[in-house]
């Protein structure tokens, strides 16, 4: 099969390809962006802020456009894994553990934080309401499950896990097949998983053939794979990826201001149609983007800022979304506690909460990176 040119690439003593590296680093922060989000929407849920105002506008664009980072992350899987000569033993033996024990690690970590935080600062009436009734030995047990299970709070995004998990799990009979299938039979099961995605995930209801097997999210694993290689002229080209953006952003923007109402945003789910053409069309951007023909050293120098973190957020990716939640609620509860909000524009608050979620991440896993044994459980790569 031919490979495309992956342009924006490579560092020649890594052989990284730095378009992979900076999708992933869009991902995680498209994460985070969306549980800013869902922490701070409270603020026009219960009327302290205008409804349809500038502020809501800016949190609705943000709920709404930012949520395809977990598509991000499945199309990554696909484009790096499929089509590869692995066997399933090898395949497992190298993925999972990386998976796994980053896992475990830090719900234990941040389960046992919760408690001590619990103790230690009485006055956090919201942490203490949740967690206080679990405080001795089956108390933590217990919390140690919620956590893992996504259940407890700050552990929202950790239905993740078990998400990828099962993709894990699957992937090697996929890579049987797209090893040996051409990119016409790709196109094939990509249309069924778009037919999943218009009725299942878009409209509400399911399409009367029953589609399981193209159902997301292997769906999107294989459409990773396929985007990397297709050579279709439209999907080479910079500024249909940039129309797919604009176009699913400004339709699911307009519909979600229409049909929000002043408790509830009005946002879609990760596998509607709008969000595949947008996550189709990141996707491409990013590996297209060198075809725009603009030099700026700003983003080609590959010791300059930009490469350098996106190469970071890239390296601790998996630690950093296992981590953000539980600062991202922390932080904003706190700063809530003392109308921090109401000190400053929503916007400016919302940049705040965000920029300093990723530096304290970020900040977290390059400390704990440094320390032996421990650096090799905190999900960097």
């Amino acid at each position: 099969m031919a490979n495309i040119n992956d342009s924006l690439a490579v560092k020649p003593k890594s052989k990284r390809i730095f378009y992979f590296d900076a999708l992933r680093a869009m991902a995680i922060i498209a994460v985070i962006v969306i549980h800013v989000f869902s922490e701070t929407m409270v603020l026009f849920k219960y009327g302290q802020l205008p409804f349809h105002s500038g502020g809501w506008l800016f949190e609705d664009v943000l709920g709404v456009c930012f949520r395809f980072g977990v598509d991000l992350f499945l199309m990554l899987a696909g484009a790096l894994s499929l089509g590869r000569d692995w066997d399933i033993k090898t395949f497992l033996g190298k993925r999972l553990p990386r998976i796994v024990i980053p896992f475990l690690f830090w719900g234990f970590v941040l389960s046992s934080l919760l408690l001590i935080f619990t103790v230690v600062f009485p006055d956090f009436y919201w942490l203490h309401d949740q967690i206080a009734g679990f405080l001795s030995p089956v108390g933590f047990l217990k919390t140690l499950y919620l956590f893992y299970m996504a259940k407890a709070i700050c552990s929202a995004p950790y239905w993740f896990f078990w998400m990828i998990l099962g993709t894990y799990l699957i992937m090697p009979i996929f890579n049987k097949w797209v090893a040996n299938s051409d990119m016409g039979e790709l196109e094939y099961f990509l249309i069924f998983w778009l037919i999943t995605c218009i009725f299942d995930y878009t409209l509400g209801f399911p399409f009367p053939v029953k589609l399981t097997y193209f159902v997301s999210p292997i769906g999107l694993v294989v459409l990773g794979y396929y985007l990397r290689y297709t050579e279709r002229d439209i999907l080479n080209n910079p500024y249909f990826a940039v129309f797919l953006i604009l176009a699913s952003a400004i339709i699911m923007v307009a519909i979600s201001y229409f049909y929000s109402v002043p408790t509830k945003f009005y946002t879609f789910d990760r596998y509607s149609i709008f969000m595949s053409l947008e996550v189709i069309g990141v996707f491409l951007l990013f590996k297209n983007a060198g075809k725009f023909n603009i030099h700026l050293n700003f983003f080609e120098n590959p010791e300059g800022i930009f490469r350098k973190s996106a190469f970071t957020l890239a390296k601790y990716s998996y630690g950093i979304y296992l981590i953000h939640a539980f600062i991202v609620v922390l932080l904003v509860k706190l700063l809530f506690q003392f109308h921090v909000y109401a000190m400053m524009p929503i916007e400016l608050f919302i940049i705040m909460v965000l920029v300093l979620t990723i530096a304290i991440a970020v900040l977290a896993m390059a400390i704990l990176s440094r320390i032996p044994y421990i650096g090799g459980w905190i999900g960097a790569k």
